[in-house]
């Protein structure tokens, strides 16, 4: 054998060799990827450790009379380690599993006795040690569980686990729902209180040390968390849920009687800025509204005739007209570049307090193209230092922009000055025009509306907010008191006298804008903006609110008879229920010549038997003896009284107890002042009784 027959049989003999390595290593790895492939994937998965995040309770939200409008419940999801320790033994395992199926089959009824054991027979085969076996029940739910055969072994010998998530819930459902708003962890989504104040409220996260087992799922390795987290902080709103629901409800009685659109309410505390109430109602179906957006701040528009208290505000400072000027309205025509300006009516020739009352366009545009027209600036200037093209800078997210526009606007035109003085070619959002509204009755004062009142702690305060100042005077005094004087005028003898009240003053001024309909302009479909404006009681303002109805389809359009009547049954209740306000209304007092025993009322029969026995004779009053007059020299008068649902009994003449049950049994809260028999009620009777409704009667 020569030397190169030697070499070619090494180098044969060498690839040989490599080959088989070859073989062998792609055996192998054939037999640890394929044949041990589950055990070595589930051997490296669980030495797989991590901490993962632990989200925080979230704080409460409360209105300021301290009811809980936005809280956090825990939710479990239960899960189940088949390989626990008590169970490891498939004796016990097979022995009890029938039982806890039957169990878990008998309380959530969403599955068959058989159903659930095959489930858990198969988890135990595939060895699943986070097995779900239900998810988002209740901590009650939990309980019970915990009681059914294997789980009360535990967890570490049962194989319990439960994993919690909290849930958000509004205890009143829909009340004032944009505004206490929704926060969403996984997302950017942030809306109202929840979004604002997600810092305080969301509070800080935790870590939980988790464990990657089978099929990539991350199990905690203990039941509590190595770093607890810390729940938020609770926001304490400037809402009151009487007056909130109220608002709510009369809104949307409104909305579905015009078939409207959408519609919106804001009630604000005149002197510290607190809105009340807040409610935003969008038709989605025939008479059916829900709080889809909120109109109240995020709807800039054209505001109509409620922007004439600004033009009258800046003009009547700047001497350019008084109240008792004259102005002829051309029969309501006034024609201006080829535009008409047009009133309601033919007023004739009226003074500018007439005017205002009766809110004539020509004679608003007429004084302001005259006074203004030299000097455009002068008027716009004045509405900027008003703030009115600013944003109040809002507690919430999602204010509207104002748009007041100046000579220097690209969108400028001859008609812009006389279109502006009666709410035209501008926006502002309701919660804008109620602030301007709101300083008038503050005596000049502007201050911006408030959301949340205070955010507390673990019982403590953190902060605690009061009214910013936006500007301290918005007119002179001798302005002030003439525009207060017109507010008034325009519901005792204006545009808004049907809702005038006998027991409080009311000011404030009615608006029934045309919207353009899009592109179409003002020329397309004619729709309308019904609002209403104001203030009461009007000699000592408490409360400002608007009320602003769009595109009214069905009835009247006008201000007066769509949002007049939501702002007189809103404030009706308010006066009624707060005594701070009506204790200085006395209503007149009847003098009778009898005193009824103390009785309880709606009792007749037994009221009879009682005199009866007591040889006591008893008259009937009927309607035409009540009108005629009743004689009780020889008798004592009586009347059942008569109960409406849902309406405010009468109690007057009744003693303290008669009078407690009647309103009690009604559903009113009453407030007593004096002793003697009922002379006076808060709340006329007749009214509509909303919940929780206080009701102040008067003794003597």
């Amino acid at each position: 054998m020569n030397i190169r027959t030697n070499i070619l049989l090494r180098v044969y003999a060498a690839f040989g060799l490599i080959i088989l390595f070859a073989v062998a290593v792609m055996a192998k790895m054939f037999q640890v990827q394929v044949v041990q492939g589950d055990r070595y994937r589930s051997m490296a998965d669980s030495l797989s450790t991590k901490y993962a995040t632990v989200e925080a309770s979230r704080g409460n939200i409360y209105s300021i009379d301290g009811s809980l409008l936005a809280t956090s419940v825990p939710e479990y999801d239960v899960r189940m380690d088949l390989l626990a320790g008590g169970i490891e033994d498939k004796e016990v395992f097979f022995s009890k599993v029938d039982s806890l199926a039957a169990k878990l089959s008998g309380y959530f009824k969403d599955k068959t006795e058989r159903e659930y054991s095959r489930a858990l027979r198969n988890a135990r085969q595939d060895k699943q040690r986070y097995f779900l076996v239900k998810r988002n029940i209740s901590y009650q739910d939990l309980k019970a569980i915990k009681k059914f055969p294997i789980f009360n072994m535990g967890r570490y010998k049962g194989g319990l686990i439960a994993v919690q998530e909290n849930k958000r819930i509004l205890p009143f459902r829909d009340l004032a729902y944009r505004t206490i708003g929704y926060y969403n962890v996984h997302s950017t989504a942030a809306v109202g209180l929840e979004g604002a104040y997600g810092d305080y409220i969301n509070g800080e996260t935790g870590r939980r040390l988790v464990q990657r087992i089978a099929g990539g799922v991350w199990m905690p390795v203990n039941e509590d968390a190595e770093i607890a987290p810390k729940a938020g902080a609770d926001v304490i709103s400037t809402i009151d849920v009487n007056i909130q629901d109220l608002a709510q409800n009369a809104l949307k009685k409104q909305l579905i009687k015009s078939a409207a659109d959408f519609g919106c309410v804001l009630v604000m505390e005149v002197k510290t800025g607190e809105i009340k109430a807040i409610s935003n109602f969008t038709k989605v179906a025939p008479d059916t509204y829900k709080e889809t957006y909120n109109y109240a701040i995020a709807q800039s528009a054209e505001p109509g005739s409620t922007f004439k208290l600004a033009s009258y505000l800046v003009a009547m400072d700047d001497n350019k007209f008084g109240p008792n000027d004259i102005v002829d309205t051309e029969g309501g025509n006034y024609k201006l570049y080829r535009h008409t300006i047009r009133d309601h009516e033919n007023e004739g020739v009226i003074s500018m307090k007439v005017a205002f009352e009766k809110s004539s366009n020509v004679a608003i545009v007429k004084q302001i193209y005259k006074g203004y027209k030299d000097n455009p600036s002068e008027f716009t200037d004045k509405l900027h230092a008003l703030h009115l093209n600013d944003k109040l800078g809002l507690q919430i997210s999602g204010e509207g922009t104002p748009l007041v526009k100046t000579p220097k606007s690209k969108s400028w035109s001859g008609l812009t000055l006389p279109q502006m003085a009666y709410g035209y070619e501008l926006k502002m959002s309701p919660i804008q025009i109620l602030t301007l509204y709101n300083a008038v009755a503050n005596n000049g004062k502007m201050i911006a509306p408030l959301f949340v009142h205070e955010i507390r702690r673990l019982g403590n305060t953190v902060e605690l907010f009061k009214a910013r100042t936006i500007k301290d005077k918005i007119c002179s005094d001798r302005t002030l008191g003439l525009l207060k004087e017109m507010l008034e005028g325009v519901v005792e003898e204006g545009t808004a006298s049907t809702i005038k009240s006998d027991l409080y003053r009311i000011a404030g001024k009615t608006g029934t804008a045309q919207v353009a309909d899009g592109a179409n302009g003002y020329r397309g479909k004619r729709q309308y903006q019904a609002s209403f404006c104001g203030y009461f009681p009007a000699d000592n303002p408490k409360y400002s609110m608007i009320v602003v109805v769009q595109n009214p389809t069905k009835g009247s359009y006008y201000a007066s008879s769509v949002a007049g009547p939501v702002f007189r049954e809103v404030a009706d209740v308010v006066f009624g229920s707060d005594l701070e306000m009506n204790s200085s209304y006395k209503a007149p007092q009847l003098v009778g010549n009898t005193k009824m025993p103390e009785v309880k009322g709606r009792y007749k029969k037994s009221t009879q038997n009682v005199y009866k026995a007591f040889g006591v004779k008893a008259l009937l009053a009927s309607t035409n003896q009540e009108e005629l007059g009743i004689d009780t020299n020889s008798g004592i008068a009586y009347k059942e009284v008569k109960m409406n649902k849902g309406l405010v009994p009468n109690v007057e003449g009744m003693g303290l107890k008669d009078a407690l049950f009647v309103l009690g049994n009604s559903g009113l809260s009453p407030v007593v002042k004096g002793n003697g028999e009922v002379v006076s009620q808060s709340l006329a009777a007749g009214t509509p009784i909303y919940k929780g409704t206080r009701i102040l009667i008067e003794l003597q």
